[in-house]
């Protein structure tokens, strides 16, 4: 929690699900007007089958969408997917520099921040082939724990190689193995969650609620990143304290949790004071 903190977990992922979104939307745009070339299914379609979107959620999504057939693949285009990934690259190299506490490294580090995007691009693309052609059913749980053995080892060397191979590949994989597990929990809940989500900010947004609802999905996920980094760091260093022989002293469990829970009460009484402060205040009436 502590480190999670220190990352400033909450602001970081909204920060990056923003940067995500833009980055998703300017690629969904581009691949529509490919696989529209080649007289493939649209991305409006894709995205459909992908989370099993019907009613409002999947009209708003093709009239979103489906509009991407029709664009043409220009420079402008292509420019921009370029600069939207580089600067989504470059947001989640500051993650793994704030959490591994390492010199950042900022624009020198552009070219490997290129190699990361380029194979997030094509990530993307296979991981939605993947679930295409596996389908669903009674493959669900399957599709999800394929899906997140790629996203874990995705997520491991993009550690590696944003870091600038600062970081060990070793000392990521607590952090591998933590996001796999709970990409597949999330997978599990979005399959159930995310169509009642479009539908909702459907019927009350219109159209622009699929952008609400797929901010707040990758809100989330980004969220289960940023946490299993935080996570996965605090069991690198456990498990390194423990190769070496090092053994906490009896009461550093609860010394620890009263540090957070004293935090917390601070950070309330703080809060409070300031609801008070701006509280009008209430007067008895004259008679």
């Amino acid at each position: 929690m502590n480190r999670f903190q220190r990352i400033a977990g909450f602001d970081r992922s909204m920060a990056l699900a923003s940067s995500m979104l833009t980055t998703m939307v300017s690629l969904a745009i581009l691949s529509g007007a490919v696989l529209a070339g080649i007289g493939n299914k649209d991305v409006a379609e894709q995205i459909i089958d992908r989370y099993g979107l019907t009613g409002a959620g999947a009209d708003a999504v093709r009239q979103i969408f489906s509009s991407a057939a029709d664009t043409s693949v220009g420079v402008l285009g292509a420019l921009f997917l370029l600069i939207s990934t580089l600067s989504f690259a470059r947001a989640v190299q500051r993650l793994f520099e704030q959490t591994w506490r390492l010199k950042p490294l900022s624009v020198r580090n552009t070219v490997n921040d290129a190699k990361w995007a380029l194979v997030f691009v094509i990530y993307v693309p296979v991981s939605g082939w993947l679930v295409a052609v596996t389908g669903r059913g009674h493959l669900t749980l399957a599709v999800n724990l394929l899906e997140a053995s790629l996203t874990g080892l995705f997520l491991v060397w993009g550690g590696w190689i944003l870091s600038a191979k600062r970081i060990p590949w070793r000392d990521l994989l607590p952090f591998g193995v933590i996001a796999s597990v709970s990409t597949v929990v999330y997978f599990v809940g979005a399959q159930l969650y995310l169509p009642r989500l479009f539908n909702s900010y459907a019927d009350r947004y219109g159209a622009v609620g699929v952008v609400f609802a797929m901010l707040s999905a990758f809100f989330v996920i980004v969220l289960v990143v940023v946490g299993s980094a935080a996570l996965g760091r605090e069991v690198h260093d456990e498990l390194g304290r423990i190769r070496q022989g090092e053994r906490p002293p009896d009461d550093e469990v609860r010394r620890e949790w009263d540090k957070v829970v004293d935090q917390v009460r601070e950070r309330w009484h703080t809060t409070r004071g300031r609801i008070t402060r701006f509280r009008p205040s209430r007067r008895p009436k004259r008679p």
